[in-house]
């Protein structure tokens, strides 16, 4: 069986907001809808929908009428098994100390490396990424100078394939948050699948908005692999929740964004330690003063 999308473009936030809503009542419904800003720096918004049959051509034509968005680009996506194709084409990965892997590469495990398992069914944030396998050889190179934090934060943690990384290293309080129900699921099964269960406390939240955050906090180590907009936002909310001397990775950035996005955490008093980009993608390691 196939599914189809249907993806067009606005410059106005409210316009592609109102789009999306009105695009859930469509005939067949959508399976989904997603209103995002393109991090491209183009000022345009991105507004997509899922559909188990071929979405109704007219009404997709009015509504993109209705709100002043470009015409809509219908695709059909043929059915994928994807959890095999996963398994096919993600191969571990080595990021400094640390070796990512699927349960189908169990036999690879390497002598001296820190193992991190990620079934191939949860394959967001595994490490082949370059936002993830930046914060990771940050990560690394912390702990090569001997850097020893009492409590971390993985904010937007995803698979919390960062924080497990953490857990392998410290005997730290560490706290993964994400506001996705579905992602702290995934990240509280990756834990228990790492050996870490009771290790690293999971839970619901929109940046530091949670009370075991919030008393575990201020924190020596927080992790914010997110995209640019996000950490712009939340920029003085993480310098707040960062003990002095304390320490940020910062990632999902694209290169081109890097240097706006450390003026900001500059400017709270945030100084740059490391920056390394590998292919579209910048990270950074920040201290605060």
């Amino acid at each position: 069986m196939s599914t189809y999308s249907a993806f067009t473009k606005t410059g106005d936030k409210a316009a592609a907001e109102a789009l999306g809503e009105a695009l859930e009542h469509m005939d067949p419904e959508p399976t989904g809808v997603g209103v995002f800003e393109m991090e491209d720096g183009s000022g345009l918004w991105e507004i997509g929908a899922y559909f188990t049959e071929a979405p109704d051509a007219a009404g997709l034509a009015l509504l993109e009428a209705m709100h002043g968005a470009g015409p809509f680009v219908v695709s059909e996506i043929p059915e994928t098994d994807w959890v095999a194709k996963v398994k096919r084409e993600l191969a571990p990965v080595e990021a400094g100390r640390f070796f990512l892997y699927g349960s189908h590469d169990a036999d690879k495990l390497p002598e001296g490396k820190e193992p991190l398992l990620i079934e191939a069914a949860m394959a967001f944030g595994t490490g082949h990424h370059g936002t993830t396998l930046g914060c990771l050889r940050a990560l690394d190179h912390l702990a090569e100078k001997g850097f020893a934090p009492e409590s971390v934060a993985d904010i937007g943690c995803g698979t919390a394939v960062l924080a497990m990384g953490a857990a392998r290293l410290w005997p730290a309080r560490i706290l993964a948050s994400d506001i996705d129900e579905v992602a702290v699921e995934v990240a509280e099964a990756n834990a228990r699948a790492n050996g870490l269960e009771g290790r690293i406390e999971c839970v619901e939240a929109a940046g530091f908005d949670h009370p075991q955050l919030a008393e575990a906090a201020p924190f020596d180590l927080i992790f914010a692999n997110i995209l640019k907009g996000p950490l712009v936002a939340l920029a003085p909310e993480i310098t707040a929740n960062l003990r002095p001397g304390g320490h940020v990775i910062l990632s999902g950035i694209l290169n081109e964004q890097a240097d706006e996005v450390a003026e900001v955490y500059s400017r709270l008093g945030n100084d740059t330690v490391l920056k390394q980009q590998i292919g579209d993608w910048t990270t950074y390691l920040l201290k605060k003063s």
